[in-house]
């Protein structure tokens, strides 16, 4: 920089101005200070700190928190007027399961109502099939006993033959049914009172479907395993020999005598004269009225396991209701209407 020539500055700095020297009267009791210099460019920090001042009241200055005493319970709330809330109007529902764990599996207990209702439900739509099957054949054989003295009009032969046939197709394909669902009814209740009482069950699976499918083995086998499974529902102990009940033992009563009549009219109806034909639609129509004897003591027997196995059912239930109240006393009139209660 030469003499003479106005200093030079860097790009962008502009250089404080001098402050003007302090008056007389600005001395007149002070002690004059030094003027700061100007500060020079090269000193300046690079970064200036950002400063953020925050106030914040003094000790003291907020009110404190009034501490609360616990309130002492004076029993359950009591209202002027009958409460409008309640409960929501749902049914009862089984609770949330975690799919993939073991609560999301259906255990046999919980199948035992269902399986119970259908059951039931089905034999006794199947007993009433049958004793329409059973009157079919009744009929064909009263007019075989007209037919002997008296010539029967075709249009009457032909609408019993048909008759007889529908119902004893009818019957025939859907004893399928009852029969299905009863062995299965069996196995689920065998597992549910095992699980119950904490035992396995007595016999494996294949000699059950043994006992009760195949012909001749499951006439006495049949009542070993239905008295088992009373013995299991009942929760008497294992050591103790099973001992059926006399409701067990006239379902097996029913049991043999369906069988029996069911062999014998096969075997009958391979005979070629006229009186063993006419014999056949009499044990036909016996055939028929012991299957639905049958369904209807089986449906009795699922009925009283399955209840003393699952718990009732809330539906099956008689609501009660209060005729009278004896030793009370007299309840509090209310002589005028609060403020706060509805019209």
């Amino acid at each position: 920089m030469q003499p003479g020539q106005p200093p030079q500055y860097p790009p962008g700095y502009w250089p404080r101005p001098a402050a003007p020297p302090p008056t007389a009267q600005q001395l007149q009791g002070r002690t004059p200070t030094a003027q700061p210099e100007v500060y020079p460019y090269h000193r300046r920090p690079a970064h200036r700190p950002k400063l953020r001042w925050v106030a914040t009241p003094p000790p003291g200055a907020w009110p404190r928190r009034r501490v609360t005493q616990p309130e002492r319970y004076l029993g359950p709330p009591s209202y002027p007027v009958p409460p409008r809330w309640g409960f929501p109007n749902l049914v009862w529902r089984r609770p949330t399961s975690v799919p993939g764990t073991a609560s999301d599996e259906l255990r046999p207990i919980d199948r035992v109502p269902v399986l119970s209702r259908s059951l039931i439900g089905v034999l006794f739509g199947f007993a009433v099939l049958s004793v329409v099957a059973a009157g079919a054949e009744i009929w064909r054989y009263v007019l075989l006993v007209q037919g002997r003295d008296a010539a029967l009009t075709r249009s009457v032969v032909a609408f019993s033959d048909g008759f007889v046939l529908t119902a004893g197709l009818l019957a025939s394909i859907l004893a399928l049914l009852p029969a299905g669902l009863s062995v299965w009814w069996l196995l689920v209740a065998r597992q549910a009172a095992a699980d119950v009482s904490g035992d396995d069950p007595p016999r494996p699976v294949w000699q059950v479907l043994v006992g009760v499918l195949v012909p001749i083995a499951n006439l006495p086998m049949a009542l070993s395993i239905v008295g088992e499974l009373e013995h299991a529902v009942l929760g008497r102990p294992r050591e103790v020999r099973p001992k059926p009940s006399r409701q067990v033992l006239v379902w097996w009563g029913a049991w043999l005598l369906n069988w029996v009549l069911l062999g014998v009219t096969i075997v009958w109806r391979f005979r070629d004269d006229v009186q063993s034909m006419a014999d056949s639609v009499v044990m036909v129509a016996l055939t028929d009225l012991a299957a639905a004897a049958l369904a209807v003591v089986t449906a009795l027997v699922v009925r009283r396991f399955s209840a003393l196995l699952a718990p009732s059912d809330a539906r099956a239930v008689r609501e009660m209701r209060v005729l009278k109240v004896d030793g009370a006393p007299e309840p509090e009139l209310r002589n005028r209407r609060p403020a706060g209660a509805a019209r």
